[in-house]
C-alpha cells in the first residue's frame, strides 16, 4: 500500500505576471494567503500556472521560489509534464533537486501515442527520479485518456503514486478503483465533481478555484472526511455558479482575471491566452460577488 502524496484540497497556483516576467513578490503573496486559508498543497507550473508559455529557465526559477518559499509548510507538487518523455525527465529531475514532493506529469498531447506507449513514458520518468508521480489525465486537452487498464500497470510502479483525473468519466474511475485499489489515489481535476470522486475514494482535488476560496475547497474536502457528506456537499452546491463561471472561458483566463479584481495582482495572460470577453466578465463579476467576494 502507496501513502498518497497528499490528502485534502492543492490548489493549482496561478502565476503572476508582467511584461518583463514572473512577478514573485505577487507569487509570494498567494503562496502565503493559500497556507493562511489552510490549503493542503500547491502545485506550481501547471495548466493554471500557464506553464505552456513559460521559458524552461523559468519553469526552472518558478519551482525553486515555491519550494523555498512554501519552506515545507505544506507539499509542493511540480508540473514537469511534456510530449517530449527526455524533456519531461529533465525538468522532472530539476524539480527533484529543488525539493518537490511530487511531479505531475500530463499526457503527451498533440503527438499523442497509444496507451503502450504511456505506459512506457510514464515508467521511463518514474525509474529515474526520486519523488512520486502523479498523472494528468486531462484529455480536453491532450486529445488522449489514460485507461483503466493503463492506471493498472503504472499502479504497479512504487514512484507512480496515482492521477490527477480531468476526464469526467465515473465508470472509468469507478473502474481504475476496482483494478488499482490503494496502489494508484485519485485526485480530482475538475472542481465540479469533487465531492463525486471523493465518495468513489478520491483522496482530494487538485483546484483551480481553491485561487480564490483556498478556505471553502479544504473544507469541502475536510467535510467529507469527517464523515460530514451532506455538509459537504452543501459547498459543492452552494458554489457551482462560480465554478461554472471559472470555466467560461478557458481555464486560466477566468481565474487571473479574478484574482486581479481581488487585488492580487495576477498581472498579464500571455498570448494565446487573452482577456476576457466584455459579457463573460460581468456573468464572472456576478458570481464572484454572489459568493460574497469584494471585488
Amino acid at each position: 500500500m502507496k501513502t498518497p502524496v497528499f490528502k485534502g484540497a492543492c490548489v493549482a497556483i496561478a502565476t503572476p505576471m508582467t511584461d518583463e516576467g514572473i512577478n514573485y513578490p505577487a507569487l509570494s503573496r498567494l503562496i502565503e494567503f493559500q497556507i493562511s486559508e489552510g490549503i493542503d498543497a500547491i502545485t506550481i507550473c501547471g495548466t493554471t500556472g500557464e506553464s505552456s508559455t513559460m521559458t524552461e529557465e523559468e519553469q526552472r526559477e518558478a519551482i525553486r521560489f515555491c519550494v523555498e518559499k512554501v519552506a515545507g509548510r505544506v507539499p509542493v507538487v511540480a508540473g514537469t509534464g511534456s510530449n517530449n518523455t527526455a524533456h519531461a525527465l529533465e525538468l522532472s529531475r530539476y524539480a527533484c533537486e529543488a525539493g518537490v514532493d511530487a511531479l505531475l506529469l500530463v499526457t503527451p498531447y498533440y503527438n499523442k501515442t497509444t496507451q503502450l506507449g504511456l505506459i512506457r513514458h510514464y515508467n521511463h520518468i518514474a525509474d529515474r527520479v526520486s519523488k512520486p508521480v502523479i498523472v494528468y489525465n486531462v484529455p480536453s486537452r491532450t486529445g488522449l485518456s489514460c485507461t483503466p487498464e493503463t492506471y493498472r500497470e503504472l499502479s504497479k510502479h512504487p514512484m507512480i503514486n496515482g492521477v490527477k483525473e480531468a476526464s469526467g468519466n465515473f465508470t472509468a474511475i469507478v473502474n481504475t478503483r476496482h483494478l488499482c485499489q490503494d496502489a494508484f489515489y485519485i485526485w480530482s481535476g475538475n472542481d465540479d465533481q469533487v465531492v463525486p470522486i471523493l465518495a468513489l475514494g478520491g483522496m482530494g482535488i487538485i483546484s483551480v478555484f481553491a485561487n480564490i476560496l483556498p478556505r471553502v475547497m479544504h473544507d469541502m474536502v475536510r467535510l467529507f472526511f469527517e464523515g460530514k457528506v451532506g455538509e459537504s456537499a452543501d459547498l459543492q452546491i452552494r458554489y457551482a455558479e462560480l465554478i461554472d463561471k471559472l470555466f467560461i472561458e478557458v481555464n486560466p483566463i477566468p481565474v487571473k482575471t479574478a484574482l486581479n479584481l481581488m487585488g492580487f495582482e495576477a498581472g498579464l495572460l500571455r498570448l494565446p491566452l487573452c482577456e476576457m470577453l466584455p459579457k463573460n466578465l460581468e456573468a464572472l463579476k456576478t458570481a464572484m460577488k454572489d459568493a460574497g467576494i469584494k471585488i
